[in-house]
């Protein structure tokens, strides 16, 4: 044991300061992005200053072809506030169900935490040491519930600001298109920053508060006060799970219907105006993939943090009261917060993309930068933040640990991410040959292309199960449970940079939508089509560190749980467990076939509702009349509210009733069982959805001799591509994403309710 380095006050000082740094470097971003005008008017739009780095203050209305459209910027605003205006109508109706449900858990989580004593206001004898006093646990009920709202709030707002800069920046990164692509992929990419480094920061800042705040309460009490803060986690998951949802069935019901009617059937170009469900589809990835991705790994970080604290709050951290030790896993976040804004410079300052070529090893050199960089930061706090020897609660013992090893835990759990990320990208950019060969497979068929895509996603699940099996070992037998937990928080100490270059995919994907919708040439669609296509395979990099993390956040939590619950060892072979190994395996294939069916029905009445346009709106097909786009937003609002809340109850209520009827030991069962069966889904869902919407696009894009043999649009191969792409679509952003935070929210909740678990659960077993 040993003093730190840093001081108590100097962690004090440190950690807002890194989250107001954060928060500061995103306005800053978003004021630059703001100088490109969407206006009609021409002194807005050309006298904006002098010409400054990455072109953002030259004149907007240059054509390459020398033509000064003022109508074109005009139906690009008009396009942008449509998108703007249904993605915040969605959300509000969302956060309108989604809130009266935050209320009904809280009541809940207070009624359960508070049973557990009667509801005494007298101090009880601590869980792990019963030779103090702790705050008695009608004090955790309360500040639980507090948490609860807390981190619920926080990942609302985190999803809608999102929304809210990625609907302000599509129109700019279209207009910007037209003077080259270096100028649209800076600001697509600077908007995704906004909102990476908002997330963090906001993340980072409410936690580090809340801590403080409870703190007066609880004294010396750590152990209660860190009990009582894995509500954060719970509430930021759980808001999580119905934006993930909710949002993945509203896009893909929108883009199902727009392309199997639009692209198929009457074979006009994706985002065509005349496609009555364009607009719904345009807002559909804002909701889903920007908002709903937001809340995910705004969960992530939330649930790893307060995983690792509450096993630190009963270690020689907590016991001592080492202040600055406790909140290691705080100052990791607040220096990855420095890390990232250093690793955005290099793509937005340091060096210029100016060629489509380079777009894509742009956003892959940030995730190598920010990894060198965090090795770097991680060892730096390592050092001035943790004593040089001390102990870690290990399921009743505590173990000791040297601070070198606390931080190859973290580190293998950085590098395990950037080892995921490779590999996804390596399954699904159409620069290598995974890809290629499912497009190839196009050639004879739908058929070949479905069973191509399935094997491709099986098999991209090998290597980042080994990384994740290899950071779980290491991890574990360096520093137990804690060592897991932190090795989570290294896989998102980057998650500025991460959310960033996940971001830049849906702004992309709209500012080609626009692009089409506007009437803008051909050459700048293919810019566009360049960014997304690279967006693409960084959304699939963003959720396979999405999954990796929530593995490793879900196994930590599981320790948690374990310990909180007062069981010594979980036992396979005994009957009780078991049964919930089986039905906990069972859990994502149920909760996948509920998401997929719910995004099939949604999308049979956007097919529906499109061809019902197509027939019977004279001279919508000629271009002379305009399609009704609000009422294909309707319906995919209605059906995705409608749809969110059977899967939502599902992984809210399984370990409600599994620990009050069949008691802690066979909760145990099922979490370990939906870990092991949900990653490995997740992981293969998402990559295989990835591959065939890249597919397409390098059948569309013919880059290549290869691609234009399989071209153009239109050809039996394009349409193949488009079926499979289709298919893909659920799984890629609706079922996969979504397995993650099941995953997570199953174990964090089991945590938060293990104390009446542990007192009144097993009522079935009881009786008989």
């Amino acid at each position: 044991m040993g003093a730190t380095i840093l001081s108590d006050l100097g962690t004090e000082i440190l950690i807002p300061v890194c989250a107001l740094i954060g928060i500061g470097f995103a306005l800053v971003q978003w004021v630059i992005v703001s100088k490109v005008t969407v206006s009609t008017d021409s002194k807005s739009s050309s006298s904006s200053g002098a010409d400054g780095k990455n072109g953002y203050s030259e004149s907007l209305i240059e054509e390459e072809e020398g033509i000064n459209d003022y109508s074109v910027v005009h139906k690009c605003a008009e396009i942008q506030n449509a998108i703007s205006e249904g993605a915040t109508s969605f959300l509000f109706t969302e956060y309108q169900y989604v809130g009266v449900f935050m209320v009904g858990f809280a009541i809940l989580i207070f009624l359960f935490l508070g049973s557990v004593e009667g509801f005494s206001t007298k101090n009880q004898a601590c869980t792990y040491d019963s030779s103090k006093m702790c705050k008695p646990a009608l004090a955790t009920a309360i500040f639980s519930t507090i948490s609860f709202l807390l981190g619920a709030v926080t990942s609302v707002v985190s999803g809608f600001l999102g929304m809210k800069i990625a609907t302000y920046a599509n129109a700019r990164t279209t207009l910007e298109a037209r003077k080259g692509v270096g100028k649209a992929f800076i600001v697509a990419f600077r908007s995704g920053a906004v909102m990476g480094f908002l997330l963090a920061a906001n993340g980072l800042l409410v936690l580090y508060i809340a801590i403080n705040l409870f703190k007066l309460y609880y004294g010396d009490d750590w152990e209660g006060l860190f009990e009582a803060i894995t509500g954060y986690g719970l509430g930021g998951s759980s808001m999580a799970l119905f934006g993930r949802v909710g949002g993945g069935i509203y896009t893909k019901a929108a883009d199902v219907g727009a392309d199997l009617v639009g692209k198929v059937e009457r074979n006009i170009p994706e985002d065509d105006p005349r496609n009555p469900a364009v607009i719904a589809d345009n807002v559909g990835d804002n909701v889903g993939d920007i908002a709903g991705m937001g809340s995910d790994l705004f969960g992530s970080y939330a649930e790893s943090s307060c995983a690792a604290l509450v096993v630190a709050s009963i270690s020689s951290f907590g016991v001592n009261h080492e202040f600055t030790a406790m909140l290691y896993p705080l100052l990791i976040s607040s220096v990855g917060i420095v890390v990232c804004l250093l690793t955005t410079l290099f793509a937005t300052d340091f060096f210029e993309v100016k060629a489509v070529k380079e777009i894509e090893p742009a956003l892959k050199k940030q995730l190598v930068i920010s990894t060198v960089l965090m090795t770097i930061g991680i060892a730096l706090v390592s050092w001035i933040a943790l004593p040089s020897t001390f102990t870690i609660f290990n399921f009743g013992i505590q173990k000791e640990v040297q601070s070198w090893q606390l931080f190859l835990c973290v580190g293998v759990g950085l590098w395990a991410g950037l080892i995921i990320g490779f590999v996804t990208e390596y399954y699904t950019s159409n620069a290598y040959s995974p890809v290629q060969d499912v497009a190839d497979s196009c050639r004879t068929g739908a058929a070949t292309n479905v069973i191509f895509g399935l094997a491709l996603g099986y098999k991209s699940v090998i290597i980042p199960i080994f990384a994740i099996a290899i950071s779980i070992f290491v991890s574990f037998s360096f520093a137990a449970m804690y060592g897991i937990a932190v090795a989570a928080l290294g896989m998102l100490s980057t998650i500025a940079t991460g959310l960033a270059i996940d971001a830049y995919g849906p702004i992309s994907d709209n500012a080609g939508g626009i692009a089409e919708m506007a009437g803008m040439s051909h050459r700048i669609r293919e810019r566009t089509d360049a960014l997304d296509a690279a967006g693409n395979t960084t959304a699939a990099i963003g959720k396979g560190f999405a999954i990796g993390s929530a593995a490793l956040v879900s196994l930590a939590l599981f320790g948690a749980f374990v310990s909180r619950a007062g069981i010594s060892t979980v036992d396979v072979l005994t009957p009780k467990v078991f049964i919930g190994l089986l039905v906990g395996a069972m859990l994502p294939y149920w909760f996948s076939a509920m998401t997929m069916k719910s995004v099939g029905s949604a999308a049979l009445k956007m097919v529906e509702e499109v061809r019902r346009q197509f027939n019977t709106i004279p001279g919508l097909m000629e271009g002379t009349a305009k399609p009704d786009y609000a009422n294909c937003v309707k319906i995919s609002t209605d059906a995705s509210i409608k749809e969110m809340i059977p899967p939502g109850a599902l992984v809210m209520l399984t370990p409600l009733i599994v620990g009050i009827l069949f008691g802690v030991e066979t909760l145990s069962g099922v979490l370990a069982g939906s870990l092991v069966s949900g990653v490995q889904i997740a992981i293969s869902a998402s990559n295989t959805g990835g591959a065939w919407d890249n597919a397409k696009k390098y059948i569309e894009a013919g880059a290549s001799e290869h691609a234009k043999t399989l071209g153009p649009k239109g050809s039996d191969a394009h349409k193949a591509a488009v079926i499979g792409d289709t298919v893909g679509d659920p799984l890629k952003d609706t079922s996969g994403p979504s397995l993650n935070i099941l995953i997570k929210l199953m174990a964090v909740e089991s945590l938060v309710f293990a104390p009446f678990f542990a007192t009144h659960g097993g009522l079935l077993f009881k009786i008989f």
